[in-house]
């Protein structure tokens, strides 16, 4: 089970940082995800890291303001967003996928369709 916080109303330019949490004792054989959907648009990848925490990868509009990171003793999931902008107003989720490799390094998927498990979602508005 997946949950995220840490949502909210921001102006631009500002930070939040989302967190999602994982129930269980195999969270370190996922891959994650943050993805996001803004009203009327289709879901849309924002970031992903591997199991191991040591491969990234960030959709082109978040790149250089946005980073993904992971706690794998606390089974939590993170996502810092610095010079928010309007265009960032979505909900938020993150998403689990099982990991069959041992690469440490293995890119992590981008795909919503490639993601096992969902976490309900959490709103991020950031006014101009």
């Amino acid at each position: 089970q997946l949950q995220a916080s840490g949502g909210g109303l921001v102006q631009a330019g500002g930070s939040l940082r989302l967190s999602c949490a994982a129930s269980g004792r195999t969270f370190s054989t996922y891959s994650m995800g943050w993805f996001r959907q803004a009203p009327g648009k289709e879901r849309e990848f924002v970031a992903a890291i591997n199991w191991s925490g040591l491969r990234t990868r960030y959709a082109g509009p978040v790149k250089g303001r946005f980073t993904i990171s992971r706690d794998n003793a606390e089974n939590t999931l993170y996502l810092q967003m610095n010079s928010l902008s309007p265009e960032d107003t979505a909900v938020y989720s993150c998403a689990a996928r099982r990991s069959y490799s041992s690469n440490r390094f293995i890119l992590p998927a981008a795909g919503p369709g490639e993601y096992d498990y969902w976490g309900q979602g959490t709103q991020v508005t950031v006014s101009s």
